[in-house]
């Protein structure tokens, strides 16, 4: 159980939690939600102690483990198998130990310990979980040095789920994740064994992941059961009844205070109006609920849309150097109205394709016809970088509008989602959300007829999703999206294609029998993992078991020990009770007699935890060999 009591802490003296509490029973799998900047990572950061509290407290139990993802990804000359069997500190020191240890009960302690913590499966459970998180056998094999941040990224957060520990923190673990990998977490962390908090605006996660909701808001946490669509029903229902109360409080105290104004300065309805004033005074207040408000964001619409087809590739290819092409073999269209996501794993080639269709790639090969009046809008995470860190919004968009007044200039920033008083504000001093709507806004300036949006969603909250949403839905041209958000697919397009095996084609089916073909594949895998596994040669198996009772051989001398001891504990109690059972012993010796029967009480008491030692040797014996 975690147990969070009367927390407040500061950053940069701006106070986020204030008193705040909230009680998770153990095995919780609890989604953390609130608005960006609200708070969430700094209770992470209170919660592993590296950030003290201003008062309060976090009560987790003794000798629990806590582990998150790294801040720094890993970068080191070893292969990602090594980087996250080492995750397991314990069975990692246990192994250097078993090396030079030569205490036969040591050493029989440490195998005992590998096989309780499951040890001899470490590398294909490493393995399942790097798979599952997009890196194959030969990947798997390869130093992390050789991968880009990103991906590195993944092997730190696959390094922290092998190491399993007793309390998980997640904090936007889908934003290094492609959409294959944030279904297979998904299903991973709702598996989990142990207690989960995860900061994440992706809905799907929070419905399916999770089995409860703490929501950080107005520097207090309120926990709720259930998945997030839950929790906004709770919390709207919550809303309406604390609005209703306030109502009826104000009204009440509205007709009190007339009362008072009345009747105060009136010597005969003095006493009443000091009563009541008492009684004013005693009812409170209810408080108000407050709404935060999100910036719509609006993509202006295209002036004229050219006719159907705006893209047309009839075996086409792709690649970054000539002759060596990702992408092969594609015939597919783009309708002027279509909305179209693409499916696949990350190095499969989905931001390749869309580089072809945004003319950021040239073909290699086939043909591709694009409408003559065609104008494209790009948007991918990358381009954050290229935002000119001085300048402002403002800035930005006025290079595009030089001669427009500057309320035109604002406007326009206003319809990218940015409140007026993040205008003027340096971009390298804006959130990642709000520099993600400044660039998509950007992208879509010119009002493009075919709108490519690449991970668009990487930095924005739940409420900037759902606005987000709501743009593409209002929007009049044609959409490709590339996102690990299944709930902004599902709720904006109705084309899937698939990257996979070198090439582009349609899927044929949903998003649900997608995520279901995934979560099989990888759960195949994890099975031909272990029958792997299971499959050691004889001559392996022989040589294993006859090291496993060679390790345990000083358990058993133990178990043959006791054995013999309670054997000849026995053989003393019997002819202890033979003794006692002469009524002339008790007549002539009755000194004796207290003395064999004191005998006898220690004997039993030998006895009976002899007993208990041996049958829990025993077990773990029995145990270890069974492993």
């Amino acid at each position: 159980m975690i147990t969070i009591t009367d927390l407040s802490a500061r950053i940069a003296g701006r106070l986020l939690l204030d008193h705040a509490s909230v009680t998770l029973p153990a095995g919780t799998k609890a989604g953390l939600v609130g608005r960006n900047g609200a708070g969430k990572s700094t209770l992470f950061r209170v919660i592993t102690g590296d950030l003290a509290a201003e008062s309060g407290s976090v009560s987790i139990p003794k000798q629990a483990r806590i582990g998150q993802v790294a801040q720094e990804a890993p970068g080191t000359e070893d292969s990602l198998i090594t980087i996250v069997m080492a995750a397991d500190k314990e069975r990692t020191a246990l192994l250097a130990e078993a090396e030079t240890a030569t205490d036969p009960n040591r050493i029989a302690e440490i195998q005992m310990r590998l096989v309780d913590i499951d040890a001899h499966s470490a590398e294909a459970r490493a393995a399942s979980i790097l798979a599952g998180l997009g890196f194959n056998a030969e990947a798997q094999l390869r130093p992390a040095s050789s991968f880009s941040g990103g991906w590195r990224m993944r092997v730190a957060l696959a390094a922290v789920l092998f190491a399993e520990p007793d309390l998980l923190l997640l904090d936007e673990p889908t934003n290094y994740l492609d959409l294959e990998g944030t279904m297979w977490l998904e299903d991973y962390v709702r598996r989990y064994p142990h207690t989960v908090i995860v900061i994440s605006h992706d809905r799907d996660m929070l419905n399916n992941a999770v089995n409860s909701i703490v929501h950080l808001d107005q520097k207090k946490l309120t926990f709720y059961r259930g998945g997030y669509d839950q929790f906004e029903r709770q919390k709207a229902e919550a809303d309406e009844l604390q609005m209703k109360a306030k109502a009826k409080s104000d009204a009440a105290r509205k007709h009190i205070q007339s009362y008072i104004d009345r009747f105060r300065y009136k010597a005969s309805k003095a006493r009443q109006a000091q009563s009541r004033i008492k009684a004013l005074e005693r009812m409170g207040t209810v408080s108000a609920v407050v709404e935060d408000h999100v910036q719509p964001i609006t993509f202006p619409t295209p002036e004229k849309q050219p006719a159907s087809p705006i893209v047309a590739i009839n075996k086409g290819g792709v690649g970054y150097t000539p002759g060596q092409q990702i992408l092969k073999n594609i015939t597919l269209r783009i309708d002027n109205d279509d909305r179209i996501a693409l499916l696949g794993s990350n190095g499969n080639g989905k931001s390749t394709f869309a580089k072809l269709i945004s003319g950021r790639l040239g073909l290699d090969g086939g043909e591709m016809k694009l409408a003559s009046s065609l104008s494209i809008g790009f948007f991918a995470q990358h381009q954050l970088d290229d935002l000119i860190p001085n300048e402002s919004p403002v800035d930005h968009v006025r290079r595009l509008m030089p001669d427009a007044p500057e309320a035109k200039v604002r406007a326009r920033v206003a319809q990218m989602g940015l409140a007026t008083e993040k205008m003027a504000t340096a971009a390298k001093d804006l959130s990642g959300g709000e520099k993600a709507r400044l660039l998509m806004g950007l992208a879509a300036f010119h009002a493009p007829n075919l709108l490519i949006l690449d991970e668009p969603t990487n930095h924005l909250d739940i409420d900037s999703r759902r606005a987000l949403i709501e743009a593409l839905n209002d929007y009049d041209g044609a959409v490709i999206l590339i996102s690990h958000d299944r709930h902004l697919i599902e709720a904006t397009v109705d084309r899937l294609w698939l990257v996979s095996d070198g090439t582009v084609k349609p899927f044929d089916g949903d998003l649900e029998e997608y995520r279901d073909l995934i979560i099989a594949s990888g759960r195949k895998k994890d099975d031909k993992a272990q029958a792997t596994d299971e499959t050691a040669s004889k001559a392996d198996q022989r040589k294993a078991n006859a090291e496993k009772r060679a390790s345990l051989a000083p358990l058993k001398k133990k178990i043959n020990e006791i054995e013999s001891l309670t054997g000849k504990l026995e053989k003393l109690i019997q002819g202890l009770d033979k003794e006692l059972a002469d009524p002339v012993l008790y007549e002539k010796a009755p000194a004796k007699a207290a003395q064999k029967a004191k005998e006898r009480g220690e004997a039993a008491g030998k006895l009976s935890a002899a007993e208990e030692e041996w049958l829990l040797l025993s077990a773990e014996y029995e145990e270890a060999m069974a492993g």
